[in-house]
C-alpha cells in the first residue's frame, strides 16, 4: 500500500513493535554558533539599526506636500539629494525585510519553496543566508536536515525536480514546449517531500534558459575517452546541468532516437563516442552546441548529424519506436550488443584479412551476453574486485601449501578455469575496479584518522556514492565542517571528496569505520552503497524469490570478499551454503530462523554490555578506539526464508537497537508488508531496487544462479583441501598448458623471452606509438595459452576502459605484427568461444620452461638420468630473473591479478630442487650448489631453495664457503623485511650444520 511523503519512512505497526525512529543528533560546533551569532547581528543591523538609523539621522524624507512644476525646475541641493537617496534606501530595506519574512516561513516551515521577490536576486541569497546560519543552531535546525527520502540526493538540486521532470518529459516534441509544466510538477513534488531550494540564482538561470530555450536547441556531443574515463550520462548531467542525478531528463530526451552510427539509446548505462545528445534547455558549458544560432561554430559533419539528429525527434514513426523499444528490451536481457558498426560505418564483423571465422565467432558469442561473458558480474565492479582478491588469496594458498608439503608438488596444481567459471573469471576480469575499492577503504580510513586526531567522533552514515570522479558521504545528522580533504556536500547531510585527492592514511592500524557498506545499484554513473549495520532496524526485500536470492547472493557475496572491511561476520539463513567458500572466517550459515533468533539474542545482549563496559555510545565510538576496534566488527543477517509474524516482530525487537551495536538484517519477503520493517526495498522483474519512501529507484546489483554457482566453482576448485588432487590422476606433474616441440624440428617463427628482460626474437619492433601496448598484449596471450577474450584484453590494456573500435583496432595491428604462418594461417586467431589465441609457432620461454620440466620429470627424463640432467639444465638456463623484470612502472597492471608471478618462481625452485638432488645422488655437491645459485635469481625468498644450498655446500666439505652462505641468507632475510627472525626449520638446520653461525648473525645485524 502506497504511503504519502507525510507518513515518513517508519515502520508499519502491523503485527509487531514500533522500531525507534531514525537517530537525529545533530552536533553543534562552536564554529556554527559564532556564524549564527554574526549572522544575528548582521539581521538586526541591517532590520532595525538601518530604519532606526535613517529616522534618528534623516528623519521624513518625502516631501509634507504634493510638489508642483516649480519644484521640479529647483536646483538640486544636497538636502535633496541626501533625501533621495534615503528613500532609495529605505525601498532597499523594505525588499530585504520582504526576503527575510518569506526565507524565514520557508525555513520555519520546511514546507514548498520561498516566495521570489522581484528583482531581489542578491538580497534574497542573501537574506536566505543569515536566516539559515541564524536557525543553524536552533530548535528548528532539524527541519532542514534531509531525511532517507533524500539519500543520496543532493538537497540543493532537489528543486530540479529530477525524478518528477524525468517522469513528465515524454520525449523530444514535449521536452521543448512542456518545461513550464515540468518546474510546476517538479515544485510540487517538492512541496509534498518537504523540500525547498537553497540556490536562488538556480530559478533565474532556469527562467533564463526557458526563455533562450524558445528560438534554439543545445546539443552535446559524447567525447572519446582519451585522457579521461568514459563520458556516461551521469558526468553530462553533473557537468552542464549541475546536478548528475538529472539524467534521466537527458534519457527522456534521447531514448530510441537513432544515432549518427544507426544505433539507439536504449539504456542510460550505454552510450558511445560520438553520439549525440539533445540537452535540456537549462544546461550550459562551452561543449555544447546551440542549434541553430551556433551552427557555423562546429563542422558542416557535425552540424548535418546534430540537423538529422533533431529531426529524428520530431518525427519519428511512434510504432517503429515501440518497436526498437522491444528490441531494446531484449538487448537488455542479454548484455550489450557487439554487432554494432563502427563509428565510421564499416562493418567490424569481419577482419581485413578476410578471416571469416572471426565474424563467425563474433557472431554465434553475440547471441550471448558480451561474447558469452555474465553482465552480471561485469556490472559489479567492487564485488568483482572483491572475489578476484580473495580468489587470488586462495589460490597462492593453495600453491604454497602444495610447494611446502612432503611431495612438493606445486607445479601440479591446473588452476586454469573452464567452462561457466572461465567466463566467471573473465567477466571479474573485465569488471574489476579495484582503484575504486582502494579509494573507496583509503578515503574512509583516511577519514577516520583525521577526526580522531581533532577528537571528534564518526558521524553516522547511511550511504556513500561512487562516481568515477568522487565519493560522496550521505550523513545520518549534520557534523560540522569535514577534514580535509574532504568538503561539504550539497547540503549539511552530505561530505564528499574528489577521488585524485585522497591519500590513504600512513598509519596501518585504522581500523576500517564502515565496514557494512555494501552495493545495492547503480543510478547512471553512480553506485550506492547502503551502510547496512546503520539502519536502525530491519530492511525487507521484496520481490520473487529468484530476484530476491540473487539480490541477497550479490549482497552475501560482497561482504565475504570487500576491500573495506577488517573483519565482520555475515550470517546466512535460507540460502548461501556454499558461499563459505569465499571466506570460511567472514561466512556462517544457519538453519533456520528459530536458531537465529536464539543466536542474536545473546549477541545482541553481549554487544550492549560490552559498549556500556567500555564507555562507549557506539560501535562507531569503539572503532575510534584503536586498541580494541576488532572488537566492533559488525555482524550482518542475512534471511532467504521467510519469517512468521512472530518471528519477524522478534526480529524488529532485536533489531530496534542495532544501529549502535553494529548489527544489521536484510530480510526476503514475498508479502508487501513485513512487520516491524524500518526500510523497505522491492527487486523488479527488469532488475530495478525501488525504494519510494527511500526515494530510490536503481539499476540492481544481482548474483543471478548460474554466475553464482560458477563464482563458487573458482573458488572451490581453488580449495588447498577440498580442490582437485594436484596434477590429477595420481601424477605429480600436471601437463603444461601448451607444450612445445622442443626438437629441433619445433624450432618457433616468434620467440619471447619473458623471463627476465621482456626480449622478441623473430619479429621486428613497431615504429608506431603502439609498440608498448602491443608488446603488452602479446605478452598477455602469451601467459594465457588458453585464450584470452577480446573484453579481457581491452580492460587490461585500458583499466580506465577504451570503446570497441580503440580495442579492435589494436588487435588488427596485433595480427598484422604477428603476421601469417607460411602456410598462410594467421598467428593470431579467434577460437570456438571468440577468444584470442595464438598459433603454436609463436612460443616464450615460459613455455618452454614448463615443457622441459614436464619432461624432465614425467616424460623421458623420468627413465633416463642423463636426459633428465640435459632437460634440467636447460631448464634452469631459461631463468634470468623475475617475469617481465625491465616492465614499465606504469603499464601491465593486469599482472596484479595473475598468479604467474607466484607460480614462476615455484617452477624455478622445482627445476633447481630436481637438477641440485640429481647431482648430489651422483656424488657432485659443487654441481648442485652451483643450480641452486643459479635459481636464487628468480627465487630468492624460497626457503626450501636456501635450506637445499646449505645442505649441498655442506656436503662439499668447505666451511668458509658454509659460513659466507649463512651470512648471504641472513643478509637476504633482513633485505625482505624478515623482523620476525628465520624460519625455525632453517634456523634449525643451522645449529646442525653450522653450530657458529650465530656469531655472524650478529655481526651482519
Amino acid at each position: 500500500m502506497a504511503r504519502t511523503a507525510r507518513e515518513g519512512i517508519g515502520p508499519r505497526p502491523a503485527g509487531g513493535p514500533r522500531p525507534r525512529p531514525l537517530p537525529h543528533n545533530p552536533r553543534r560546533t562552536a564554529g556554527d554558533y559564532a556564524k549564527a551569532f554574526l549572522a544575528f547581528v548582521a539581521l538586526a543591523v541591517l532590520l532595525i539599526g538601518v530604519p532606526g538609523s535613517l529616522a534618528y539621522f534623516v528623519g521624513w524624507p518625502l516631501p509634507h506636500t504634493v510638489p508642483s512644476g516649480e519644484t521640479l525646475r529647483q536646483p538640486i541641493t544636497t538636502t535633496v539629494f541626501v533625501k533621495v537617496l534615503t528613500v532609495v534606501v529605505w525601498l532597499a530595506w523594505a525588499q530585504f525585510t520582504a526576503c527575510v519574512l518569506v526565507e524565514g516561513k520557508a525555513e520555519l516551515s520546511g514546507v514548498g519553496m520561498p516566495t521570489r521577490i522581484p528583482g531581489a536576486g542578491p538580497s534574497q541569497l542573501l537574506a536566505r543566508q543569515l536566516v539559515a546560519a541564524v536557525l543553524l543552531v536552533g530548535a528548528t535546525a532539524a527541519s532542514l536536515t534531509p531525511g532517507l527520502s533524500q539519500l543520496g540526493k543532493a538537497y540543493d538540486s532537489n528543486h530540479r525536480g529530477t525524478v518528477a521532470a524525468a517522469q513528465q518529459t515524454p520525449g523530444h516534441q514535449q521536452g521543448r514546449h512542456a518545461e513550464s509544466g515540468q518546474r510546476d510538477g517538479a515544485d510540487a513534488g517538492m512541496r509534498a517531500q518537504g523540500m525547498r531550494s537553497v540556490d536562488p540564482t538556480m530559478d533565474d538561470r532556469a527562467e533564463q534558459a526557458s526563455r533562450h530555450g524558445e528560438k534554439s536547441t543545445k546539443f552535446y556531443r559524447i567525447q572519446p575517452p582519451e585522457g579521461r574515463h568514459h563520458d556516461s550520462l551521469w558526468e553530462v548531467a553533473d557537468r552542464h546541468l549541475g546536478d548528475g542525478r538529472r539524467y534521466k531528463e537527458i534519457y527522456e530526451l534521447n531514448k530510441d532516437r537513432v544515432q549518427p552510427d544507426g544505433s539507439r539509446l536504449s539504456q542510460a548505462s550505454l552510450i558511445r563516442p560520438g553520439w549525440i545528445m539533445e540537452m535540456p534547455a537549462d544546461a550550459y558549458g562551452g561543449e555544447l552546441v546551440e542549434m541553430p544560432d551556433e551552427a557555423p561554430k562546429v563542422s558542416p559533419d557535425v552540424r548535418q548529424q546534430i540537423q538529422d539528429y533533431d529531426r529524428s525527434g520530431s518525427h519519428a514513426d511512434q510504432r517503429q519506436v515501440d518497436r526498437q523499444r522491444g528490441g531494446a528490451q531484449h538487448a537488455n536481457q542479454v548484455g550489450e550488443a557487439h554487432e554494432q558498426p563502427s563509428a565510421d560505418g564499416s562493418d567490424r564483423s569481419r577482419d581485413e584479412h578476410g578471416d571469416e571465422h572471426r565474424g563467425e565467432a563474433a557472431a554465434s558469442s553475440d547471441a550471448d551476453s558480451s561474447f558469452g561473458l555474465p553482465e552480471a558480474l561485469i556490472a559489479a565492479p567492487l564485488l568483482a574486485a572483491g572475489l578476484l582478491a580473495a580468489l587470488g588469496r586462495r589460490r597462492r594458498a593453495a600453491l604454497w601449501r602444495a610447494a611446502v608439503s612432503a611431495m612438493g608438488r606445486s607445479t601440479g596444481i591446473d588452476l586454469t578455469p573452464r567452462g561457466s567459471a572461465a567466463d566467471a573469471q573473465d567477466a571479474l576480469l573485465v569488471g574489476a575496479d579495484p582503484d575504486a575499492v582502494h579509494d573507496l577503504d583509503g578515503a574512509l580510513r583516511g577519514l577516520s584518522l583525521a577526526l580522531a586526531d581533532d577528537n571528534r567522533q564518526l558521524p553516522t552514515v547511511y550511504a556513500v556514492w561512487v562516481t568515477d570522479a568522487e565519493l560522496q558521504l550521505q550523513l545520518a545528522a549534520p557534523s560540522g565542517e569535514p577534514p580535509a580533504p574532504w568538503r561539504p556536500g550539497q547540503n549539511r547531510t552530505s561530505w564528499r571528496v574528489r577521488r585524485a585527492d585522497i591519500r590513504p592514511p600512513e598509519k596501518d592500524d585504522t581500523a576500517a569505520p564502515y565496514p557494512g557498506l555494501v552495493s545495492l545499484g547503480t543510478v547512471g554513473g553512480a553506485r550506492l552503497l547502503l551502510n547496512l549495520e546503520a539502519v536502525p532496524g530491519t530492511v525487507s526485500l521484496t520481490g520473487s524469490e529468484v530476484n530476491r536470492t540473487a539480490v541477497l547472493a550479490s549482497v552475501a557475496a560482497e561482504l565475504a570478499t570487500n576491500g573495506w572491511s577488517d573483519r565482520l561476520t555475515v550470517t546466512l539463513v535460507g540460502f548461501g551454503e556454499q558461499l563459505g567458500a569465499l571466506a570460511p572466517t567472514r561466512v556462517r550459515h544457519v538453519e533456520d530462523i528459530d536458531a537465529l533468533i536464539e543466536v542474536m539474542a545473546a549477541e545482541t545482549q553481549q554487544r550492549r554490555g560490552a559498549l556500556g563496559a567500555a564507555g562507549h555510545d557506539s560501535v562507531l565510538t569503539g572503532r575510534m578506539d584503536r586498541s580494541q576496534h576488532t572488537q566492533r566488527a559488525p555482524h550482518l543477517v542475512l534471511l532467504a526464508t521467510e519469517p512468521s509474524d512472530e518471528q519477524a516482530a522478534r526480529l524488529a525487537e532485536l533489531a530496534a537497537d542495532s544501529g549502535r551495536l553494529g548489527i544489521g538484517y536484510l530480510i526476503g519477503t514475498g508479502r508487501d508488508q513485513l512487520p516491524g520493517a524500518t526500510w523497505e526495498l522491492e527487486i523488479t522483474d527488469d532488475g530495478r531496487l525501488l525504494a519510494p519512501l527511500l526515494g530510490l529507484e536503481l539499476t540492481a546489483q544481482v548474483l543471478p544462479e548460474a554466475q553464482y554457482r560458477a563464482v563458487v566453482e573458482l573458488f572451490t576448485a581453488a580449495d588447498p583441501e577440498e580442490g582437485p588432487d594436484p596434477g590429477g590422476a595420481g601424477s605429480d606433474v600436471a601437463p603444461p598448458p601448451f607444450k612445445v616441440d622442443i626438437t629441433e624440428r619445433g624450432r618457433p617463427a616468434v620467440y619471447a623471452r619473458l623471463v627476465g628482460p621482456y626480449e622478441i626474437i623473430g619479429l621486428g619492433t613497431p615504429d608506431d606509438d603502439r609498440s608498448s601496448l602491443l608488446h603488452e598484449a602479446l605478452a598477455l596471450l602469451l601467459l594465457h595459452r588458453e585464450g584470452v577474450h577480446p573484453r579481457v584484453l581491452g580492460s587490461a590494456l585500458w583499466p580506465r576502459g577504451s570503446t570497441e573500435d580503440v580495442r579492435d583496432a589494436l588487435i588488427d595491428r596485433l595480427r598484422d605484427w604477428l603476421g601469417h604462418d607460411p602456410v598462410g594461417t594467421p598467428r593470431l586467431s579467434w577460437d570456438d568461444t571468440g577468444r584470442l589465441t595464438l598459433a603454436a609457432s609463436v612460443v616464450s620461454d615460459l613455455d618452454v620452461l614448463r615443457t622441459l620440466h614436464h619432461e624432465a620429470t614425467e616424460g623421458r627424463g623420468a627413465r633416463s638420468a642423463s636426459v633428465r640432467e640435459r632437460l634440467l639444465s636447460d631448464a634452469l638456463a631459461l631463468a634470468r630473473g623475475p617475469l617481465l623484470a625491465d616492465r614499465p612502472a606504469d603499464r601491465y597492471a593486469w599482472l596484479a591479478h595473475e598468479l604467474i608471478e607466484v607460480q614462476l618462481p615455484l617452477l624455478v625452485v622445482d627445476v633447481a630442487l630436481a637438477l641440485s638432488a640429481h647431482h648430489r645422488d651422483a656424488g657432485r655437491p659443487d654441481r648442485a650448489a652451483e643450480s641452486l645459485n643459479a635459481a636464487l635469481a628468480t627465487a630468492q625468498g624460497d626457503e626450501r631453495l636456501w635450506n637445499e644450498l646449505l645442505r649441498a655446500v655442506h656436503a662439499t666439505g668447505d666451511q668458509e664457503r658454509l659460513r659466507a652462505t649463512a651470512e648471504s641468507l641472513v643478509r637476504n632475510e633482513a633485505l625482505n623485511g624478515g623482523a620476525r627472525g628465520l624460519p625455525s626449520r632453517t634456523e634449525a638446520l643451522l645449529d646442525e650444520l653450522l653450530p657458529s653461525w650465530r656469531g655472524p648473525r650478529e655481526v651482519a645485524n
